[in-house]
């Protein structure tokens, strides 16, 4: 991978708050151990070598696991972007830190959030990339972030003073931004915490353009529901995130031609605008044979939904390709610089995303694809532990981790559980056999209904309401897909009613009344 320091900006200047010194919620004889905390928006372990080897290699992202540990039920509390940020930043609950979801919700920034509790106890805290929060960053020594979801083509990025526009491609440049305020801008002398937020792998996947010819010649295997008839499954069958009629042939496929339109034209157009005159001209003379063959055949009915399949998990990996790549220069930053021995390094995504299952794209539901989220790390040393960790763990669940790891008394209203014991090798008796789930975003984009609903180890029971009043129940080990909706199965009688009194009981411990009133 070429070096690409080049694009970072001269203008951009570093702010630089001073953490406060350790306060008594300090635990004194704690290691100083740094966190890198990398996550991506909408990477699914379907598209990460070390869960799924269906698809694509990914050889850096999989040093984290190979060297580590690999987490097999890494769950979120809201799988949509915003949200689940918040939940990560407090430990809480979408109902308890105020962002429920991407169309009404701004971040409440004065709340406790893990960064300012680390500041309090002497670490440095910064982070740089995605933070879709709409409020400013606090608790943050240094922050650089995109506006909104940011552009993957010279994107301008918001710091403490301005807004600045920078040349190169969007990966490259967080991982650039990352790796300089690790060399040159932190107090050595202080331990860190830095979140590297990368827009990969989000909507409409655009990948570095030397790597546009990648995969050209790769025939992706669909899944065996890609033409899911959602029998028995009321608010999967109506919502909006069908690759086959949702999703975009202009503006996610990239299918552009005189004369042709389409809802999302114009917005397609716009990200092609960030493009300098020379990189739009390679967009472009990539592109045109594969637009004039698409139109030229006139694909109807499954030929066309096959079609879109193929051509969306190609634009996919690409953009992944060039990702990996940077995870692998900023692992090697790290290691050559000796910060790796007394750092934790965390990768994961937002939420999972559709690969195709159930013939959709994006996240949202309760279901698995989206539902669950890769999680692995690289332990520094002296936490031996490695291979998979089995047990359930949430999104709420990192903030009191970090606090954990760092020494920090971890407050009683943070609504996670640290994990930090099971990277201890530790297998505690009392361990989470549950999880609960709460998705708000409706009506909106993608016409995902409301719902909530319990996951254990064994079944997953599903609440849709608002406009809508239906149960979904699934035996997850005998139906991991999630095709067959057994819950009017007189059979699972008794299942249901365990399921819905534990729904309730963690309805009461997490305080979500508003759904605990639905039930």
């Amino acid at each position: 991978m070429e070096n690409h320091k080049i694009y970072l900006p001269l203008a951009c200047m570093a702010f630089m708050g001073l953490a406060s010194s350790c306060t008594n919620n300090q635990k004194n004889d704690a290691p100083k151990y740094n966190i890198v905390y990398i996550m991506t928006d909408d990477h699914t372990a379907q598209m990460m070598s070390c869960y799924d080897t269906r698809y694509v290699e990914t050889p850096n992202i999989d040093r984290i696991a190979k060297d580590g540990v690999r987490f097999t039920n890494s769950f979120v509390a809201n799988s949509i972007s915003g949200p689940s940020r918040a939940c990560l930043l407090t430990g809480k609950h979408s109902h308890i830190n105020g962002f429920k979801d991407n169309e009404t919700s701004c971040f409440n920034g004065e709340q406790q959030t893990f960064p300012k509790l680390l500041q309090k106890a002497g670490y440095q805290t910064a982070i740089i990339g995605k933070w879709h929060l709409q409020s400013r960053p606090t608790g943050f020594d240094y922050w650089e972030i995109l506006p909104g979801q940011g552009d993957y083509y010279n994107p301008r990025f918001i710091t403490e003073t301005d807004t600045v526009r920078n040349t190169g491609y969007v990966t490259n440049i967080i991982t650039d931004k990352s790796i300089d305020w690790l060399e040159n801008r932190r107090d050595k002398s202080k331990p860190f915490c830095l979140l590297v937020h990368h827009k990969a792998m989000h909507r409409n996947w655009m990948p570095e353009l030397e790597d546009l010819p990648l995969y050209e010649d790769k025939t992706f295997s669909m899944p065996d529901n890609f033409f899911d008839n959602y029998e028995g499954r009321q608010a999967a069958a109506e919502q909006e995130m069908s690759i086959d009629k949702d999703m975009d042939l202009i503006y996610d496929l990239k299918m552009l031609e005189d004369g042709k339109d389409s809802r999302l034209k114009g917005a397609y157009l716009g990200i092609l605008n960030t493009m300098t005159p020379e990189e739009r001209k390679v967009w472009d003379e990539f592109h045109k044979p594969i637009i004039e063959d698409f139109y030229k055949k006139n694909l109807k009915g499954r030929e066309l939904a096959e079609w879109k399949y193929q051509r969306y998990m190609k634009d996919y990996a690409k953009t992944l390709k060039s990702l990996d790549d940077n995870i692998g220069e900023l692992l090697d930053y790290l290691e050559e610089s000796g910060l790796a021995k007394n750092t934790l390094i965390v990768y994961t995504s937002d939420q999972g995303f559709y690969m195709g299952e159930h013939g959709w794209f994006d996240k949202r539901f309760m279901y698995e694809e989206s539902m669950h989220t890769p999680l692995i790390m690289k332990l520094p040393e002296g936490m031996e532990r490695r291979g998979d960790i089995n047990q359930m763990v949430q999104n709420i669940d990192h903030a009191a981790t970090f606090l954990d790891l760092a020494g920090v008394e971890v407050p009683e209203d943070i609504q996670g559980e640290s994990y930090l014991p099971l990277l201890k090798g530790e297998n505690p008796k009392n361990w989470r056999k549950s999880l609960y789930y709460h998705f708000y975003e409706y009506p909106a984009e993608h016409a995902v209904k409301r719902h909530y609903g319990v996951r254990t180890e064994i079944y997953k029971l599903i609440h849709f309401y608002n406009d809508i009043d239906q149960w979904e129940l699934y035996d997850l080990q005998n139906d991991p897909t999630e095709m067959h909706n057994i819950y009017n199965n007189p059979e699972m009688k008794d299942v249901v009613g365990d399921l819905k009194t534990e729904l309730v009981r963690l309805q009461k411990l997490y305080q979500d009344t508003t759904a605990l009133k639905l039930n």
